[in-house]
């Protein structure tokens, strides 16, 4: 699935979020999107909240597989780790990078790193997993 097709995908199955997304670029070995933030997302202190992080890191990977394996709308997560690693800059959208290391029949796994726009040093860095549904 390339960027039009992904990004039609979520605002179909996931509208309730899918405005605070955009994929920047798709390749067959990275996915890049970027978090609108708003004050929703922020948690006391200023700072994006860690379920908002965690949400970007998910929907990235997802979106990742989806790219290589088509419009797959029951894969899930089944493992995240995530490393909370720098605060992000208040105001600053969030931009993430999404690897797939593994793309099997049942299962994917791959890393996120997260970045807030324009500053140096990655805030945070999840490792995903997710089952595949059987196709058929």
């Amino acid at each position: 699935m390339d960027r039009a097709e992904l990004l039609a995908f979520l605002g179909r199955e996931f509208p309730q979020v899918a405005a605070d997304f955009d994929i920047t670029a798709v390749t067959p070995d990275l996915l890049t999107m970027r978090l609108l933030t708003a004050e929703r997302h922020l948690r006391p202190g200023g700072t994006v909240s860690g379920p908002t992080m965690f949400a970007l890191a998910d929907v990235a990977i997802y979106l990742a597989i989806l790219s290589r394996i088509g419009p797959v709308a029951l894969a899930v997560t089944t493992n995240c780790s995530i490393d909370f690693m720098r605060k992000p800059e208040a105001g600053r959208d969030l931009l993430a990078e999404a690897r797939l290391l593994k793309l099997g029949r049942q299962l994917a796994v791959g890393d996120v790193l997260i970045r807030s726009e324009g500053a140096e040093g990655v805030v945070a860095r999840a490792a995903l997993t997710y089952a595949i549904p059987p196709r058929g």
